[in-house]
């Protein structure tokens, strides 16, 4: 029997990655399907779309071009387009792209067996971009794409409508997953191996879950119940809002080692003025509060965050107090991007009079610090064993492996497949632009 082949195309952010794998899960159940990486032997091509910035929009629509060549030359491949970009547009992208087949949103990638049987039966094009809040956990098989480490969504939406944000419109308002819901995937996974969790959410921090009994239970309460979980060895969440981090979920910290020192806490700007515009909810001192008290919880806790150079009306004032900003936090890693007007949004709609080549000297400025201080941050662990999760195969030497710090730091060093899922303590020799090179001295 030749097995019809599955292609799957990830935009974005982790919780794309996780409901990626979810639509893998969801395929290969209800169908005889194998996964393939290469996109002209598939029989299925889904891009898993994101519409944070324009560039990740226009490229989707870039990669269906390609796809359609294809599809000339094989009429019976369907393509379908889900994630953010689907849930945003509908059946727009039917109007752009004739020749796609399905279109599903986040909430609906649980239907895409039955979307697609319907597209094959009526031979027209079927979109569903509801959202039916977390129906889809109910519908979703068994993972089988959990090794080592696994991310688990433990809620979908966000409530906060920044200005520049598009995610309360494609992903919908917060809601959380039950308690009981989030405890049994997770006693799954530690059931296949799986010894690292990653708590995902558009803002993880936010959870508010339903127990059987009826009762609500905070964030911090869902780490500590998953940490206390024997054979949970570490324990990762992301994404964070700063308005959410209570001094309840800080305490974690103290007293909760299975949760790693690592935080992606975004910050956007460092301008009292600009967070307002962005209705962010707290000023640069409020983050830095919560930086502090972090840091007496965890000394060595490193936080990384985001920030968005050029937002309509920044000035050169607003620019300098970020950058300030970075200097008192001292930011271990940090992702920044020139502001991209999404449409729906109300940023799109405000004055924006600073010229494309300021923002982007501001952009590289940042960065290039941003840099300096990501190095100064690796160059200290040089000499230090640090425990390591082996993720994969290194990219660049298939004689290599890649493990991931507690600190979130890449590490390449010599070892064979047969560590892949386990915990090595790892010396780091030397730094490279972006990832650490070590050698194993004993396995954990």
């Amino acid at each position: 029997m030749i097995l019809k082949k599955l292609y799957i195309k990830t935009y974005g952010c982790q919780m794309n990655e996780y409901d990626s794998d979810k639509m893998v899960d969801v395929m290969l159940a209800g169908a005889e399907l194998e996964q393939t990486d290469k996109q002209e032997d598939a029989d299925i091509i889904l891009f898993n779309t994101c519409s944070i910035r324009e560039k990740a929009e226009n490229k989707v629509f870039s990669d269906l071009g390609r796809a359609r060549i294809l599809k000339k030359t094989n009429p019976n491949l369907l393509i379908g387009v889900g994630g953010c970009v689907a849930s945003q547009e509908g059946d727009a992208i039917i109007k752009r792209a004739p020749y796609v087949d399905v279109v599903f949103g986040p909430q609906t990638l649980h239907r895409l067996p039955e979307l697609i049987k319907e597209r094959i039966a009526s031979g027209k094009a079927q979109i569903d971009v509801s959202f039916p809040e977390i129906e889809k956990f109910d519908h979703l098989p068994a993972s089988q794409t959990a090794h080592g480490t696994a991310f688990v969504s433990i809620m979908e939406g966000c409530s906060k409508y920044c200005t520049f944000c598009v995610v309360p419109f494609t992903r919908g308002e917060e809601v959380s997953r039950p308690f009981e819901d989030v405890m049994r995937e997770v006693e799954k996974l530690i059931a296949q191996g799986v010894g690292e969790i990653t708590l995902l959410g558009q803002n993880v921090n936010a959870y508010q879950g339903m127990t059987d009994d009826g009762d609500t239970v905070d964030f911090a309460f869902l780490l500590r119940a998953i940490a206390a979980l024997e054979d949970i060895q570490r324990l990762r969440y992301t994404t964070s809002h700063p308005r959410e981090m209570s001094q309840r979920v800080i305490d974690v910290y103290a007293d909760t080692p299975k949760l790693v020192s690592h935080l992606h806490l975004p910050v956007q700007s460092g301008s009292d003025r600009v967070l307002a515009a962005m209705k962010r909810g707290y000023t640069a001192l409020e983050y830095k509060s919560v930086v502090r008290r972090l840091r007496v919880a965890r000394p060595d806790i490193a936080i990384a965050s985001d920030f968005i150079i050029g937002f309509p009306g920044e000035t050169d004032e607003d620019f300098e107090a970020t950058m300030k900003l970075i200097e008192d936090v001292g930011f271990d890693a940090s992702y920044s991007f020139v502001f991209s007007p999404r449409p729906g949004t109300p940023a799109a709609e405000m004055q924006d009079d600073t010229p494309d080549e300021v923002k982007m000297a501001r952009l590289h400025r940042l960065q290039a610090r941003s840099s300096e201080l990501e190095q100064e941050y690796s160059q200290r662990m040089v000499g230090t064993v640090q425990r390591v999760v082996v993720e994969s195969i290194s990219k660049k030497n298939a004689s290599e492996l890649a493990g991931r710090t507690e600190n979130n730091r890449v590490v390449n060093f010599v070892g064979s497949p047969g560590m892949l899922g386990r915990y090595l303590n790892v010396r780091i020799l030397a730094v490279s632009n972006h990832t650490l090179r070590g050698e194993v001295v004993e396995a954990v």
